[in-house]
Parts: structure tokens; sequence; C-alpha cells
């Protein structure tokens, strides 16, 4: 079922509709951040700048863009007749970004649902339905990409390291940006996107840095194992596939086979004349 031409088309529609509504739900939360920052008269770069400084919405705005990746390639394919759009396995390039998202995606609503969820915030900063999209829905989707969406390809080990690329450049960006940054809602002369990457936070395991370094290498832990298992799953999923199509392939092979010995054998007529093979 999975390698159907009908189960392509119906998932890569649901690609294209679910990176619609995760990009609603970033302009939907931009509005709300950006428009309480224009009220208490912030500086709107710094709200700006703080938005996108979030692992949530950079990991979503990524996801996003190769979703829509994903799902047009799939329609122009088809459009033009130039691949099997059920088939083909995808591009070495988005195969990357796929497995890419998808594990920032799957550590996003992990982080979000264990540590976060009961942060509480001022009343009104947070759109709920948006909230929901971005931290539970569209993890939820990326996670059931990676088992059903079609053309999952098979990467190479190494490419688990090109995964964390990008989780440690922002870590990095955080911990620098932080302490330069005036909160435009507090006044307070440093910002952090989470209060356990805040070294201010007094509710840390231990003080200070050290208890940011303490979450940092957990959730380092929690990405690379991650994307492991989402390489070994695109992996596990392209050698299957493959052994499919061997199988049969043989079976065609075989039963082209049988068509001649069929034909010499055909059982004469009543008049003694050799018949026609059955279904002929």
């Amino acid at each position: 079922m999975l390698a159907s031409s009908r189960w392509a088309a119906a998932w890569n529609v649901l690609r294209l509709l679910a990176a619609v509504a995760i990009i609603t739900a970033v302009i939907g939360q931009a509005v709300r951040t950006i428009g309480i920052g224009i009220a208490d008269g912030s500086h709107l770069p710094t709200v700006v700048t703080n938005f996108f400084s979030f692992f949530t919405i950079l990991s979503n705005c990524a996801a996003a863009v190769v979703l829509l990746w994903a799902g047009a390639r799939w329609a122009v394919a088809r459009r033009t007749r130039t691949a099997d759009a059920a088939s083909a396995t995808d591009p070495p390039a988005l195969a990357v970004a796929l497995a890419s998202v998808t594990t920032y995606m799957v550590i996003t609503g992990v982080v979000y649902n264990t540590l976060l969820r009961n942060v509480p915030l001022p009343q009104g900063v947070t759109v709920p339905w948006s909230n929901e999209i971005l931290h539970v829905i569209a993890p939820l989707f990326l996670l059931l990409d990676l088992f059903l969406g079609p053309g999952r390809r098979a990467l190479p080990w190494r490419d688990v390291g090109v995964i964390l690329v990008f989780p440690i450049v922002w870590v990095v960006y955080t911990l620098v940006r932080g302490p330069l940054i005036t909160n435009p809602a507090s006044g307070q002369p440093f910002w952090y996107p989470y209060p356990f990457l805040n070294p201010n936070n007094p509710d840390l395991i231990f003080p200070g840095y050290a208890g940011v370094a303490f979450w940092v290498v957990v959730i380092a832990l929690g990405i690379v194992v991650t994307a492991a298992v989402v390489v070994a799953a695109g992996r596990r999923r392209d050698h299957s596939r493959d052994a499919s199509s061997v199988g049969v392939s043989a079976s065609v092979s075989t039963g082209s086979a049988a068509i001649p010995g069929s034909s010499s054998g055909s059982v004469p007529s009543s008049t003694g004349s050799a018949g026609p093979p059955s279904g002929a």
C-alpha cells in the first residue's frame, strides 16, 4: 500500500496541508507576539528576532519548507510524468532535509510536553490553537511521515552528524546572544527563549551555567538518539522497498517464462490441430 500511486498522492496532499497549517500557526503566534510588543512599546526588531530565536519556531518553519518541497516535487513529477512519483525514492538532499526536520520536530514535541507545557506564562501571550499545532500536531505528523511517507531513502550513518549541525549552531547562538539582549518585556539585562537555558534561573538543577550544561547534554543525547532512530527507520524502509521490488520482478520473470511452455504444450483439438494457448 505504501508504494502505491494513490497512497503517494494522498500522503503528499497531507504534507502540503500540514505545511499550510504550520505556516498559519506560526503567523498566528507572530501576530500575537508582535502585537503585544507594539502595545508595550517594546523595541520591535528585538521582539521579532526573539520570536525567530525559539527552536520551536525555527524547526516548524524548516518543517513547513521541507514538506512543501516534498509535496511540490511529487506534484511536478506527477504532472510531467517524468518519474514514478509513487515508487521513486527521495533525492539525497530532500532525504537529509526530511530526516533533519523529523528529528527537530520530534525533539520539539518531547521537550515542550515534558519540560515546558506547565511553565506559567502571562495571560494572552500564546495562541492556544497555534501552540497545539506547533508543539503537538506537527511533531506527530512528522513522526508519522517517517513511517508512512512515500519515498523515504536510506541515508548513510554519517548523516546523523549532518542532522546535529543546526541544533549545535542554535544552542551556541542562544547562549552567546542571551546575555547581550535586554528582555523587552521585563527589562532584565538578558533574554533566553527557554528557562532551562537561562543561567540566571534559580530553579535549575545546578546553579548557573552548570545547570544549563546539564540540560544541554541531556537534550543533545536525545537529539543524537532521535536522529539515529530516524536514519535507521529510513534505511529499513528503503531496504524493505528494494526487497519487495526484487520479489515482484522475480514473480513477473517467472510468469513470463511459463507462457512459452504452456503454448508448446497445448492440448490437440478434436480435429487433430494444435489449439491456441488458453486465454489467447
